[in-house]
């Protein structure tokens, strides 16, 4: 692709973002091909993701997605509620040693991920899967019990394989305060409502940017000679790659095992809900559905099984991954390779 081409595009991707976000169902925006009825043209488009895509007469004019915004085409495509693949429902087995592709999960909660690739940082193996998956959307504690497999797939103490090494925390748009005029102020307030018998009780909470680059987590095996890099179904990874439009993608995960697809959009603003809770993502690579509850974590790699990103999120008509450059830039991490 002409690099003037895309740069102008982000241009008017970035100003026009918040415009998009306002409308009525609109989950993600990314810069995509247009798709004209079955076929997938090459031309760069606005890729506007909706819930559900209703006919023109059932959407209030405020709610309707341009055609073209500052010259550039639009594409509303429909993807249904898009969220964390928190809660799948078919069990996986135990393996000694462990490898990438297979169920993992926090010791607390009944549900599984996947065990991502292999990583290294200053020396030390570890394993890299999400935060929702690893540190229970962030309620986990480094040194928490890791289960392979995840309690949901019977993980029990037995089966502990290692133990919650770090985490970026999720972003939700608030976190509880620590300024202590705001927490006085909120317990006047509590005394208040107490003395005039109401149930309510107030508290105090800090405004954040609502905005996140990754859903991630690392944990630290107990005896490094548990874990081996494979990918089940895939194999070693030789590397890493940057994500492209068109490219062809594979990833290998605890619920859907070993699928292909390809890349549909970059640049993607998205948000996904974590049962009930929205966070929203930024820079995020949208694909074709290759996944379902339960992959979160996955390797994506490209067809020379180059890592090219770490799946996380996804609805029943796409799936979300996070570019794997960046969380091994954040982390301080190098993929483990042949």
């Amino acid at each position: 692709m002409n690099e003037q081409i895309l740069a102008q595009a982000r241009q008017i991707y970035s100003a026009v973002l918040p415009m998009l976000f306002r409308r009525r169902n609109v989950v993600a925006c990314g810069l995509g091909y247009k798709i004209r009825g079955t076929e997938h043209t090459c031309e760069l488009s606005l890729i506007v993701s909706v819930t559900e895509k209703l006919p023109p007469e059932a959407l209030a004019p405020q709610d309707m997605v341009p055609k073209t915004v500052d010259g550039m085409s639009t594409d509303v495509v429909e993807t249904g509620k898009i969220r964390a693949f928190m809660s799948p429902l078919d069990p996986k087995a135990r393996y000694r040693p462990a490898f990438p592709g297979i169920s993992i999960g926090h010791y607390e909660e009944i549900k599984a991920g996947t065990l991502g690739p292999l990583v290294r940082r200053a020396g030390e193996v570890l394993i890299l899967s999400n935060n929702h998956v690893l540190a229970d959307v962030n309620d986990g504690q480094l040194g928490d019990p890791i289960y392979q497999p995840g309690p949901l797939d019977g993980g029990t103490a037995n089966e502990r394989l290692g133990v919650l090494a770090d985490f970026v925390p999720l972003d939700f748009g608030e976190v509880s305060s620590t300024c202590r005029v705001a927490e006085g102020l909120t317990e006047v307030l509590n005394v208040l409502s107490r003395w005039t018998g109401s149930p309510h009780r107030l508290q105090a909470i800090k405004q954040t940017s609502g905005e996140n680059l990754m859903d991630v987590a690392l944990a630290r095996p107990d005896d490094p000679e548990m874990l081996r890099p494979e990918i089940l179904g895939i194999g070693m990874p030789i590397g890493m790659a940057e994500p492209q439009l068109g490219m062809p993608v594979q990833k290998s995960g605890r619920t859907t095992g070993l699928t292909q697809g390809f890349v549909e959009q970059i640049d993607v603003t998205v948000n996904v809900d974590y049962n009930g809770r929205m966070a929203c993502f930024t820079n995020q690579i949208i694909t074709n559905r290759m996944s379902a509850p339960g992959d979160s974590g996955s390797a994506i790699l490209d067809t020379e099984r180059r890592v090219v990103g770490l799946l996380f999120a996804g609805s029943e008509h796409v799936t979300i991954f996070t570019p794997i450059q960046r969380i091994l830039t954040q982390l301080g991490l190098e993929l483990v390779t042949a």
